[in-house]
């Protein structure tokens, strides 16, 4: 019996029972001390833990005309000493290497602390929920099948849950706070990645990473620490980034800069605009230039802005927002993204979305202040869930008696540590990652990276996105392996069938042009 891996009212009762055994003389137990080894034994008998030696199951699928091995299963990553500190759950899909090297891509989510289904049931699996216009889902039977924009023809698939999320759990004394934190979470990332690769001898394979939202703050990071630790990634892919949280800190103007193009995409979408273009790309590029130039300047002036320049501002940002220019003034032409979501579409008594703005909802009270919900994550959450659910005990062959956590957050005591040590060593009370990406390019010149956003994406605008990643201060030769793609999508890029598809076909162009 491992002491360790029973619950703590076990071990507390265990041990007091060993007490009053030691007490007594070696006669009869009381009847208090058989009791409480009793319920301890019990506790111990039902206590659902995470694996300490590693699980894999492993199945010969076919879809289509593709055949490939799924794989769900456990890696067991280890501190200095060598000792199990956690549980990570993972589902794999492979094909034969062709006699050469074939490509393996690490994926994973963001949160922090958020397991990886939204990625793999939606984005570039063999199998995939099926979703088409920006509108909530019906509940069960979900419509999901074969993904005509899966990756695997052109790398294999890794898809990792963070510690505490999905399956993966803390082992043995481990605490929250050992993964909780933004270097914690990181170590453990690499050390699974590491395992992997070990376990599965793939040292010489081509490598990337593939994060989404939060998953970006992790690559950036990731990045760094596998190049210092000697595995040289061949590309790192960034979906929906953020990068820099140190924008969100209250004073400072660079938050509301970045989120004016996406407030432009917004209101073009719901036709909240005069004299509409044609297309989004270029109403946001229109945007770009605003933000860049006419806004940022008279932002920084503050209070020594003049009326008449304000006046000129608020009209120039009406024409881009679809808000009232006395609203904007009123809000010193700084709108917050929950009074956006509420205020655009207030005169029809309807909300937008955070993670898509092209999603609706209704609240309760049409004149609130802030949306009462997020409608494009209420619309999919239960075909996310429901189905990947489905597909890891039933096609995947995976039983457990663990609840499968969508985030490390509803286990409680999660409290995340925002601090980050960079490549300079030096403390940063809130992450900022873009350090540590650029000193992995310039430590690996050959390192790529692929930014994929979503012009309909308000939890990390794509103009935010831009001028975090163009101030890494690349030299001109290393610039090229810098890129950034655009879709008419949200957050989760993947949800517009169309839009997938064109990301798939970026994302293959991406890998085949980083083969030697």
């Amino acid at each position: 019996m491992r002491l360790r891996s029973l619950p703590l009212i076990a071990l507390c009762l265990l041990s007091s029972a060993s007490a009053f055994a030691q007490k007594s003389d070696g006669g009869a137990k009381s009847p208090a001390e058989e009791h409480d080894k009793k319920v301890a034994t019990e506790i111990a008998d039902n206590w659902v833990s995470a694996p300490v030696q590693e699980v894999t199951k492993t199945r010969e699928q076919k879809t289509g005309t593709l055949a490939y091995t799924s794989t769900a299963g456990t890696l067991t990553i280890r501190d200095a000493a060598g000792k199990p500190i956690a549980s990570i759950f993972y589902t794999a899909y492979t094909m034969p290497a062709a006699g050469k090297r074939r490509p393996v891509t690490f994926f994973y989510n963001g949160g922090p602390g958020s397991a990886s289904l939204w990625l793999r049931m939606g984005s570039f699996g063999p199998i995939k929920v099926r979703t088409t216009d920006p509108k909530a889902v019906a509940p069960a039977p979900f419509d999901v099948g074969p993904n005509p924009d899966t990756l695997l023809p052109t790398t294999d698939m890794v898809f990792l849950d963070a510690v505490g999320s999905g399956y993966s759990r803390a082992l043995g004394d481990a605490k929250p706070a050992d993964f909780y934190g933004v270097d914690q979470d990181v170590d453990a990332f690499a050390k699974a990645i590491t395992r992997y690769v070990s376990k599965y001898k793939r040292w010489g394979d081509p490598k990337y990473i593939f994060g989404e939202s939060y998953g970006t703050t992790r690559s950036g990071a990731l990045s760094y620490k596998l190049e210092d630790q000697d595995m040289a990634l061949n590309g790192v892919i960034l979906l929906s980034s953020i990068m820099n949280y140190g924008v969100r800190q209250t004073g400072f103007d660079t938050i509301h800069i970045g989120y004016i193009p996406s407030y432009a995409a917004a209101a073009w979408y719901h036709n909240r605009i005069p004299n509409r273009p044609a297309d989004v790309a270029t109403f946001v590029d229109q945007a770009r230039a605003f933000a860049n130039g006419p806004y940022a300047a008279a932002l920084a002036k503050g209070q020594d802005l003049s009326a008449e320049e304000e006046d000129a501002v608020a009209r120039q940002m009406s024409g881009f927002t679809g808000l009232s220019v006395d609203y904007l003034k009123r809000a010193n032409l700084r709108v917050d993204l929950s009074r956006f979501r509420k205020e655009l579409l207030r005169d029809s008594r309807e909300t937008i979305g955070r993670f898509d703005s092209r999603y609706t909802g209704i609240d309760d009270d049409a004149a609130g202040e802030n949306p009462d919900f997020d409608a494009s994550s209420t619309a999919i959450t239960g075909l996310y869930v429901g189905s990947f659910l489905d597909e890891v005990s039933r096609r995947l062959g995976y039983d457990t008696d663990l609840t499968y956590r969508l985030s490390a957050s509803e286990a409680g005591e999660f409290k995340w540590d925002w601090s980050h040590k960079g490549p300079d060593r030096r403390s940063q009370n809130v992450a900022d990652v873009t350090a540590d990406l650029s000193a992995a390019m310039r430590s690996n010149p050959h390192l790529r990276v692929l930014s994929l956003n979503g012009y309909y994406d308000m939890a990390t605008p794509f103009f935010s996105t831009e001028r975090d990643l163009k101030h890494m201060m690349l030299e001109p030769a290393l610039r090229p392996n810098l890129q950034f793609r655009y879709y008419p999508a949200g957050h989760m890029v993947y949800l517009n069938p169309l839009a997938l598809h064109q990301m798939r076909l970026d994302v293959e162009r991406f890998i085949q042009e980083g083969a030697h």
